[in-house]
């Protein structure tokens, strides 16, 4: 007897080319239900509707059509087993050789943006995911594809051995598994949105692979990119104009870059980050003009970093880029001419990415034996909200100083301290294992350049020293939370040296 293949599928990528070569090559009978079906009869191909072959009609709108003895029972029967052979025989059922199913377009679904609760429940596939598994399940007995690109590997298996080796048919039934793990965990992310569940008594993370990554952090560590949604988002979105292929660590780097620069929209801005800390982040008149006063904040240390600009990248930018060894450059945009003075430097990778905005809404840590979940630090900034604790009252410029300074400490890890002056940044502390060490990091980098400046603090300071050694280098304006059971010492150092101080009543810390 000939052997049966079930196709139903929503993409039907390569699904004419499979089925010709199952019915011409190797005297397959094909069952189908739907447009699938409809395709395969359109191509002049043999094809039996599921309807037909089981007996029973389509119901319900087409919600039911494969759910049926004589579809479960030909993919779970156990050729092995003679009481589910006689089972098969008394119920005039044929046992299934092949089944190809892919599930309806869950995520490009929820991807469109007036998409409704109900149209996105009414692509949630009931029937796909059921054969899915079964088919997976009884691996032993038949092989299950769910993805066109599995079709030409399983033609050769046919032509070599005649019969898939068990050992691709368990790699198949491993996808299967897998396709609808994640087709289920994109169903019950969307679902959470629609609640109001910050975080759910249940979380669970998949991906699909996206890039292969020719190793992690070190040579020795393997490493690959997945992305969350079968929707090209993020930086899967992004546009690769020139350069070579992205490291993790470029990604890495490039995401702590982007967080930066999501911080600023009123006017061009420019970030380099080293290691994921920024070692220059400005703003300026023009997107050149935040690119130099980016750079020249610390030139030593912008060798080999990473660029963020918020705006696109035009051709007087573009020259002062290709003065420098730079890993990567991100902006929204490129401009014809600026391409071209970029190609002079073609290892250097150079992205498009239009929003640079939106990012995460958690943050996943693993620890051993499970991981940690919190909620992505993106509370904006309010100076309205801001405590001015000192008798000095600040400027609007002073303020508007403080606020630059303050956003980029929240990038910066902990402890962090940020010198900035015309919304450049000066001098930067970062990861240090007390704050002391971290203001006198920040202080030195930015030298004599700190009369004047302001200084921004991710968390309190606990005593008053790190008032005192700030306002020794000249400067005269300082944010940071709060809190601390000593606040009134650093108040009363600010008031004896002239400094203003500002508590924001939120901390920053960033490990």
């Amino acid at each position: 007897m000939a052997r049966l293949a079930l196709l139903s599928v929503s993409n039907k990528t390569g699904l004419i080319e499979l089925a010709r070569s199952l019915v011409e090559e190797f005297d397959f009978e094909l069952i189908s239900s739907g447009g699938t079906a409809q395709t395969l009869k359109n191509a002049g191909l043999p094809v039996k509707k599921v309807a037909d072959y089981t007996g029973s009609p389509e119901i319900l709108g087409g919600r039911v059509k494969t759910l049926h003895p004589r579809i479960h029972g030909g993919i779970l029967a156990r050729r092995d087993i003679p009481q589910d052979m006689t089972d098969l025989a008394d119920n005039q059922i044929r046992p299934i050789d092949l089944v190809v199913v892919n599930l309806y377009p869950f995520e490009e679904t929820i991807a469109k943006p007036d998409v409704t609760l109900a149209e996105a429940i009414e692509q949630i596939d009931i029937g796909g995911p059921a054969m899915l598994r079964a088919a997976s399940k009884n691996f032993a007995h038949l092989t299950v594809l769910c993805d066109p690109c599995q079709y030409d590997e399983y033609l050769q298996e046919l032509r070599q051995h005649t019969e898939p080796s068990l050992e691709f048919r368990q790699k198949c039934a491993l996808k299967g598994f897998l396709h609808t793990s994640s087709y289920d965990q994109a169903i019950a992310s969307y679902l959470l949105k629609t609640q109001q569940t910050e975080l759910p008594e249940t979380f669970t993370l998949s991906g699909k692979q996206l890039q292969s990554l020719r190793y992690g952090e070190n040579p020795y560590q393997s490493a690959a990119w997945y992305q969350r949604s079968a929707n090209s988002t993020g930086w899967a979105a992004a546009t690769k104009l020139q350069g070579k292929e992205l490291s993790y660590n470029n990604l890495v780097d490039l995401e702590a870059a982007r967080r930066i620069i999501a911080e600023f929209t009123d006017s061009p801005a420019a970030t380099i980050i080293k290691h994921t800390n920024p070692c220059g982040t400005a703003q300026g008149s023009t997107i050149a003009a935040a690119y130099q006063k980016a750079f020249n904040a610390d030139p030593v240390s912008a060798f080999g970093g990473i660029v963020a600009l918020n705006r696109p990248i035009d051709a007087a930018t573009a020259t002062e880029l290709t003065k420098t060894f730079l890993e990567c450059v991100v902006a929204p945009g490129c401009e014809e001419d600026a391409k071209t003075i970029l190609a002079a430097k073609s290892k250097v990778r150079v992205l498009t990415l239009a929003d640079l905005s939106s990012g995460p809404k958690e943050t996943v840590k693993a620890i051993a034996g499970g991981f940690l979940v919190q909620a992505s630090d993106d509370i904006v900034a309010d100076t309205n909200q801001w405590q001015i604790v000192t008798e000095r009252q600040p400027t609007p410029t002073e303020l508007a100083e403080l606020l630059f300074a303050w956003k980029v400490c929240k990038h910066v890890k902990s402890n962090a301290i940020v010198i900035s002056s015309d919304r450049t940044t000066l001098g930067v502390g970062a990861g240090q294992m007390n704050r002391v060490g971290s203001v006198k990091i920040a202080l030195e980098q930015a030298g004599e350049k700190a009369q004047g400046a302001v200084l921004a603090s991710d968390g309190f300071f606990p005593f008053d020293d790190s008032v005192k050694t700030a306002a020794a280098a000249g400067i005269m304006a300082i944010v940071q939370p709060g809190g601390s059971l000593r606040d009134q010492d650093s108040i009363q150092a600010a008031n004896e040296l002239g400094l203003v101080m500002v508590f924001t009543g939120v901390r920053h810390f960033l490990h």
